[in-house]
């Protein structure tokens, strides 16, 4: 190889090298980098963590503190030196024992209060936690006292209830500095009263120190460990979501398209009829025949059609643009009768209506619950036909304040076979129908965190039951 391509190489290689290595630590916090959980997520976890399982255990062990420390005698070999660290342990244990009656008033009402306030709070009872358990590590032996594997829990635990990383790992690192100083004060005390040193380092006489420094290596592993799994927790939800999100979109293209395909397939058969009758016009014209009143009525029909597919499909397609009013569901539905059975044409149809009192407004769009009605009452209209019958229209509001509005017909009824496809986009029975009615019905009311619901029997007619919360929000729309 030539040796000034050789050089090259090197020097290049040796730069990028160098940038690599200088780019790692900023990379390298990247990765480790856990984002803050939302509002929800948080409360979530520090109710489970410190509502409901650490004020219990606390609540426990203050109990056996409070009956250990006056009732029998103190478990454990105590210096005798540590007699007075006794009673100032005893002292602090009812001030931690206050302190932690105002944090208890603050997590049983923590959803009323704001979430910084609570975050603080818990921060803060975890240090204190620390230390109050390094002020009863000092008394039961130092480094030789068992209380040392509640280190680990609180470890385990402030990685639960503080999810910040800086606030977690300083959190962490005081409750391991907590525990050694814990350990520092009772060697000082031996030394100081030339108490035996056996106790505090529990280990073989050549290195009485190595089992402090397993356990330091144990914290620190125990912090290290608790911090990465969050990492790769965090992670694999980010991954989660994004597949979520993927799915969710993918599903809203299909659903674009289906819209688009259905379209043109539903509107290409009147515009060929109509292509049709306009030809046999314009070669009645050409040979001066007199023109059928047949074939004007035809382009008039699909026209008419082509509208009503039109309009049925935008009005599917629409998901929530315009504004959320207070709207009076009686008022609705009144308008709604007059649209469907207009009073100037004679129906064959009676339309029996049965309202309660006291409604409360719905916050709806005033075109998604007007097309709602209208759909359902047009839908029993259809389904009574020329012969006629009854419609049943009744609203009432439940103790939830949430509003029941019921359409029943006397026609004759849905097969039980066909119940559950209703409300599927593009089925239909009828010979002319798009089948987006009842989907734009069912669409409207979930959209707003209701319910629809049919009960039906051959020959008994039909019953839709609609339910809407009066204070719903809005929620996303699901793929089609």
């Amino acid at each position: 190889m030539n040796y000034g391509l050789w050089q090259r190489l090197r020097h290049y290689g040796f730069r990028d090298l160098a940038s690599a290595i200088a780019r790692f630590p900023a990379r390298a916090a990247e990765l480790l980098k856990i984002p803050a959980p939302d509002a929800p997520q948080l409360i979530d976890r520090i109710t489970i963590m410190e509502r409901d399982i650490v004020l219990p255990l606390k609540a426990a062990a203050i109990a056996m503190l409070l009956h250990s420390f006056y009732f029998t005698p103190w478990f454990g070999k105590v210096l005798g030196t540590l007699e007075i660290a006794v009673e100032t342990t005893q002292y602090f244990l009812w001030i931690y024992i206050g302190v932690n009656v105002v944090v208890a008033s603050v997590l049983l009402g923590m959803r009323r209060l704001p979430l910084p306030l609570v975050s603080w709070v818990v921060f803060a009872m975890s240090l204190v936690d620390g230390i109050f358990l390094s002020a009863l590590t000092v008394v039961t032996g130092g480094y030789d006292s068992t209380l040392y594997w509640l280190f680990l829990g609180l470890i385990v635990r402030g990685a639960v209830s503080v999810p910040r990383a800086t606030s977690q790992i300083m959190l962490n690192l005081t409750l391991i500095a907590c525990y050694v100083l814990a350990g520092l004060i009772l060697i000082k005390v031996a030394d100081y009263s030339g108490d035996d040193r056996d106790v505090l380092f529990p280990g073989t006489p050549d290195n009485p120190a190595e089992p402090l420094l397993l356990r330091l290596v144990l914290l620190i592993l125990m912090t290290i460990c608790c911090y990465g799994v969050q990492v790769l927790m965090e992670r694999q939800r980010r991954e989660v979501e994004e597949a979520r999100e993927f799915a969710l979109r993918e599903g809203q293209l299909r659903s674009a398209g289906r819209v688009a395909a259905e379209f043109t397939h539903q509107i290409k058969n009147p515009l060929a009829i109509i292509n049709n009758a306009a030809f046999s016009l314009q070669r009645a014209l050409k040979h001066g025949r007199p023109v059928s009143a047949e074939q004007i009525r035809i382009i008039q029909e699909e026209v008419e059609r082509s509208d009503r597919i039109i309009t049925e499909i935008m009005g599917y397609a629409q998901l929530s643009e315009g504004h959320v009013e207070k709207l009076n569901v009686i008022e609705a539905l009144d308008a709604a009768i007059e649209r469907v059975f207009p009073p100037a044409v004679p129906f064959p149809i009676q339309v029996h209506r049965e309202y309660g009192a006291g409604f409360p407004p719905l916050l709806m769009q005033p075109r998604h619950l007007s097309e709602t009605f209208i759909n359902v009452l047009q839908n029993a209209r259809e389904a009574l036909g020329d012969k006629g019958g009854r419609v049943f229209v009744a609203a009432q509001c439940h103790t939830d304040f949430s509003v029941e509005v019921s359409i029943r017909d006397d026609g004759p009824g849905i097969p039980p076979e066909k119940q559950g496809k209703i409300f599927e986009a593009y089925y239909t029975t009828k010979a002319k129908g798009t089948g987006l009615g009842l989907a734009t019905v069912k669409h409207n009311v979930e959209l707003y965190g209701g319910t629809v619901q049919v009960d039906s029997e051959l020959g008994k007619g039909a019953r839709f039951v609609l339910v809407f919360p009066a204070k719903a929000l809005i929620k996303l729309p699901k793929p089609i």
